[in-house]
């Protein structure tokens, strides 16, 4: 079983995102070197190519993970990612645009099926360590960089990948309060399922 979830997670992950790439090549507006640097400053881009790297490596062989994603929280890590991803889309996202076709179809893997699938895995198989609040800042570095580099290259290019980051429109103020709101997400997801974990068998 868990061999299997290995797998399936981490082959969902890349055909997933292989396929998002696909269709937005496609569909593209701008240059080639845009439209790849726009891909991957999707949060749900770089977090599912994340999930692939971590599920894929564990498929393989565990002990070929890599330093940074080896350590007792690196499962906990991963999985509130992704559950971001899964939980802001339904929440914020959904109502903005309806897909149809093979991009549903991919919309679904990534925001609903694979951020699930993660938690069960979780649930599953996470070991039952204690919480520390020294993890904090390196549940939060990912999250804190990616947030730094979107908005410096929407400040020079005038892109934002998503409206809730869009200074242009908002304005710095409304954006630093939804910024302080993904954060305390991330850090209440953090504690909540540290909390659970304790009480899964």
């Amino acid at each position: 079983m868990r061999k299997t979830l290995h797998t399936l997670i981490a082959l969902l992950a890349l055909f997933s995102v292989a396929t998002q790439f696909y269709l937005m090549l496609e569909n593209r507006t701008t240059s080639l070197t845009e439209m790849i640097i726009r891909f991957f400053s999707f949060f749900t881009i770089l977090t599912n190519t994340l999930v692939a790297l971590y599920f894929g490596i564990l498929s393989l062989n565990r002990k070929k993970m890599p330093g940074f994603l080896s350590h007792t929280e690196s499962l906990t890590f991963v999985t509130v990612y992704i559950f971001v991803v899964g939980l802001v889309y339904q929440i914020a996202l959904r109502h903005v645009w309806e897909p149809t076709g093979l991009q549903m179809v991919v919309d679904e893997l990534l925001h609903t099926a694979i951020p699930i699938l993660v938690f069960l895995y979780w649930a599953l198989y996470s070991t039952r360590t204690a919480f520390e609040w020294n993890h904090l800042p390196k549940l939060l570095a990912y999250p804190g960089i990616y947030l730094v580099y979107i908005l410096c290259r929407g400040k020079l290019s005038d892109f934002y990948p998503y409206p809730f980051l869009d200074v242009a429109n908002l304005g710095w103020t409304l954006t630093l309060q939804n910024i302080t709101v993904l954060f305390l997400l991330f850090i209440a997801l953090f504690l909540a399922f540290k909390g659970l974990r304790k009480i899964l068998p």
